[in-house]
């Protein structure tokens, strides 16, 4: 069975843990005891049952009402498994995400249909924007509060879409919802007949798994090159497809053809090797590869480019100052570079923007940026090939910032 990979982001009170534990309640994904643990603690409370205490496990985040930890959960369809990303947005979320840790695959934006898009809604949606996600489901919670009305709906779904728009997000679909009173989360909600769309469940069904690296075109960055008697034994990671003696690959950034003559793996006899494997090749040509050179399948090439749109997040107590010479490494790749355009930069603590069209960027600030490298790399975007879609960026040998790229352009 897949397995989906999303994370949920949105104001804080605006009702993360309670859709996710009326998700895990409704599928029934939770064990009876789990069931009378949340039973008991609303009753102590004086509460109706709240879902979200699933997830606000811990006693102080009970009384104060907040998400505090970042927490997985796990939930299936009959369709595929499902794993829950809840993340309140702090650093560390952010630096993992800008350094690749985060697998999702799509995301979840919620707000408060009473109290429309606010700022938290604003800066966390703009993480959607930092990752490059292409699917993003919008719901818009506690339509009860509203009297479930479609005029609310409408203004705030403006409202949110207008501002999405702006940071390039786009949005698969908008969603009313209740996730304390149960409407339109895993059954058609009564009371709105208006809305003709999915529920939340049926519409996370309808979500995209990524492709597997093995079935994408072949990428593989080479590590070092052995002379082994009379072989030339280029080695390294098949990071997407697969690669079989006999093939037509291509170099990069030569462009020179070759043949794969042979497949050398360890202690093994073999015609074929696929994504994730370490293996070595000898080509059928007298080609000379280096390090960093990418092997690839003619007419499916990664992007060879000079300049590098990416979103960078920068870990060193030394500020960047425009000019500074850096170097790049990306995959086995390694070139000089330097910044030419720090177009906008955030706070990663509080999401807030600091500044558009910086001249430096301080320790634990994200920044999107244009970076103009001294010879060509092969890039892709982060969300197809992760290993060639994330890089460091090193100065005097120390590594000072992590970065993704999100657009091959």
């Amino acid at each position: 069975m897949d397995v989906l990979n999303f994370v949920i982001v949105g104001h804080v009170d605006h009702g993360k843990s309670t859709l996710i534990g009326r998700l895990l309640y409704d599928t029934e994904s939770l064990p009876p005891d789990k069931i009378e643990e949340i039973s008991k603690a609303s009753d102590g409370l004086g509460r109706d049952t709240e879902f979200a205490y699933l997830l606000d496990h811990l006693e102080e985040e009970r009384k104060q009402g907040i998400t505090i930890d970042t927490t997985q959960v796990f939930f299936k369809t009959d369709k595929r498994r499902y794993v829950i990303i809840d993340a309140p947005g702090h650093v560390e979320f952010v630096k993992n995400m800008i350094t690749g840790a985060s697998q999702a695959e799509a995301a979840v934006l919620i707000v408060d249909v009473e109290e429309g898009a606010r700022e938290q809604t604003r800066r966390h949606s703009y993480m959607l924007a930092l990752l490059g996600l292409h699917q993003v489901i919008v719901v818009l919670n506690k339509m009860d509060l509203v009297g479930f009305s479609e005029d609310r709906f409408n203004v705030v779904k403006k409202e949110v879409s207008d501002w999405l728009a702006s940071i390039n997000v786009a949005v698969d679909v908008y969603i009313p919802i209740s996730a304390i009173k149960g409407e339109n989360i895993t059954k058609k909600s009564d009371k709105m007949p208006w809305y003709s769309g999915t529920t939340f469940l049926d519409s996370l069904d309808t979500l995209k798994n990524k492709i597997p690296p093995e079935n994408k075109s072949l990428l593989f960055p080479i590590q070092d090159v052995y002379k082994v008697g009379d072989k030339r034994i280029n080695v390294g990671r098949v990071e997407a497809g697969a690669i079989t003696t006999g093939a037509q690959v291509k170099i990069l950034p030569t462009g020179q053809t070759t043949k794969v003559k042979s497949i050398e793996k360890f202690l093994e006899d073999t015609q074929e090797a696929i994504a994730s494997e370490c293996i070595g090749i000898t080509t059928e040509d007298s080609v000379f590869l280096d390090r960093g050179n990418i092997i690839c399948v003619p007419g499916s090439e990664p992007h060879l480019t000079d300049r590098v749109k990416a979103n960078i997040f920068w870990m060193s107590k030394r500020p960047f100052t425009k000019d500074q010479k850096l170097t790049l490494r990306c995959a086995t790749q390694e070139t000089t570079c330097k910044i030419d355009k720090i177009a906008r930069k955030i706070n990663s603590s509080t999401l807030e923007l600091i500044g558009e069209d910086a001249d430096d960027i301080c320790n634990l600030e994200v920044a999107e940026v244009i970076i103009k490298t001294k010879k060509p790399v092969a890039i892709k975007d982060f969300n197809d090939v992760q290993e060639m879609g994330r890089f460091v960026l090193v100065r005097d040998e120390n590594t000072c910032a992590g970065g993704i790229i999100t657009t091959e352009n």
